[in-house]
């Protein structure tokens, strides 16, 4: 009896150990269940691998471009792509660069950045980077950042110099000749300057698969991280209905694809 009497305590203090352990982790549990799941938290902007989501960033000011992976935001997606016109690609004669104004020009009339100092390409190397440092004695140019890319879904050390335009290209989502083909070469020119300056139309990307895009649209050149693809689509959408430019039967198609059926 003695040796039970001595045992008793440390057992009974085991018990009770592991009671509260056990309690402890049912309130873990019941914490976790009262969240939401994380593909359904927002998206925090300049954090890497992420953006922000273009259903929440209609001006195109906030960074990147994030993801849409709840079926909320995704029917939320095909409404807005439900609202793009349809017509023919017309032939894209007489297109030229100059006809949207020079590249990168900080005068365009009526878009945000316009008008800061600052050329549109460092403005959206700015608005997109993390870990920006610019240039000494330069309150505009970009010397060193780090990107994280939504198309090629890779994250990108960037420093100026003799590679720069290689590493990191800033993308019309909208491609300029694209747009004259649908319509912009009857624009007035103030039009087709905001456009080409225009943050909701721009992001910065990997350089080589920006490159592959060329002035396609939807229905020949997707980014190929594919998570990205329905928010992808919402931002050309929110461009072209912004500029009232129709798109291309097959393009509206592959787009509504991108964000389920």
């Amino acid at each position: 009896m003695i040796r039970i009497r001595r045992l008793l305590p440390p057992l009974l203090a085991a018990v009770s150990a592991v009671t509260v352990t056990l309690t402890a982790g049912c309130d873990t549990v019941q914490d976790r269940a009262d969240k939401p799941p994380a593909d359904e938290a927002p998206a925090t902007p300049g954090t890497s691998g992420s953006g922000t989501s273009p259903l929440d960033n209609p001006g195109g000011a906030a960074p990147g471009l994030a993801p849409l992976t709840t079926a909320a935001d995704r029917e939320a997606a095909r409404r807005v792509i439900d609202r793009l016109a349809t017509e023919s690609r017309g032939s894209g004669s007489g297109y030229d660069r100059d006809e949207f104004g020079y590249a990168w020009m900080d005068t365009a009339p009526g878009v945000p950045l316009a008008g800061n100092g600052c050329d549109t390409r460092n403005d959206l190397l700015r608005r997109d980077g993390q870990d920006v440092r610019l240039e000494s004695g330069d309150d505009c140019t970009v010397e060193t950042m780090e990107l994280a890319d939504p198309y090629a879904g890779r994250d990108i050390a960037f420093e100026r110099g003799p590679s720069t335009s290689m590493d990191v290209q800033i993308d019309h989502v909208v491609p300029l000749s694209y747009a004259w083909q649908m319509g912009a070469g009857e624009w007035a020119e103030d039009k087709r300057k905001q456009l080409a300056n225009d943050p909701l139309n721009l992001l910065a990307v990997d350089g080589d698969t920006n490159s592959s895009k060329g002035d396609s649209g939807p229905g020949e050149w997707l980014p190929p991280a594919e998570g990205i693809r329905c928010a992808y689509g919402v931002r050309f959408a929110q461009v072209a209905l912004k500029y009232e430019l129709p798109v291309t039967t097959a393009d509206k198609e592959t787009l509504r694809e991108q964000c389920g059926r």
